[in-house]
């Protein structure tokens, strides 16, 4: 990749890992509900889970999309059906006294197998690899140049995902209130099931 693709795909991965969607949303939550430390693991899971379905769709699996079209309409049932459902935990999270003993943020596994229900990491993964990667091999990117995607894409993700989880650290001070605490968590859910508006409307 040239210097000035590589800048073009930074400033992408930028603007698309630091502006909200599912993920960012789930980890301002996680930073006000459980704090950093424990949010850590929900970070690198969404680093490395995405960086691998980046690889993936650079090596030939978004050829499956065009070779069985019904998978990317059961794919967005699933993500939104999830979504929901993750919505709701975040609405009846426990207060922070509790959340520390009972409550269970996101592990890096399900962080990192989260990405491949989560449309806008698809749509990211997607544009990355259709407009930045070099070309040639079997299915039109090469490996070496789904692999530098990819590496920039975590290289990127990680420090904006980051931002998120802190913010919702700071915002933990003034969720001491459980009136307060209820309306951030309510608030996040709602702003997750927003989310959705751009895939039942693409």
């Amino acid at each position: 990749m040239t210097p000035e693709i590589i800048s073009a795909l930074v400033l992408f991965a930028l603007a698309s890992s630091i502006t909200p969607g599912p993920n960012n949303i789930m980890l301002l939550a996680s930073g006000a509900n459980f704090g950093l430390r424990r949010t850590i693991p929900h970070m690198l899971g969404i680093s490395v889970g995405h960086a691998v379905m980046v690889t993936l769709v650079g090596l030939g699996l978004i050829q499956l999309f065009d070779a069985i079209p019904w998978l990317r309409t059961a794919l967005l049932a699933i993500s939104a059906a999830y979504l929901l459902f993750l919505a709701w935990k975040i609405a009846n999270a426990a207060p922070p006294a509790e959340a520390r003993t009972d409550g269970k943020p996101f592990t890096f596994l399900q962080a990192a197998a989260f990405q491949w229900v989560n449309p806008k990491a698809w749509y990211m993964a997607i544009y990355a690899q259709t407009n930045f990667a070099p070309e040639g091999g079997v299915f039109g990117v090469t490996w070496a140049g789904a692999v530098a995607v990819a590496l920039v894409f975590a290289m990127t993700n990680l420090p904006s995902v980051t931002v998120w989880a802190w913010g919702g650290v700071q915002v933990r001070r003034w969720l001491d209130a459980p009136g307060r605490l209820r309306a951030f968590n309510i608030t996040m859910a709602l702003l997750l099931v927003a989310s959705l508006y751009p895939i039942l409307t693409g």
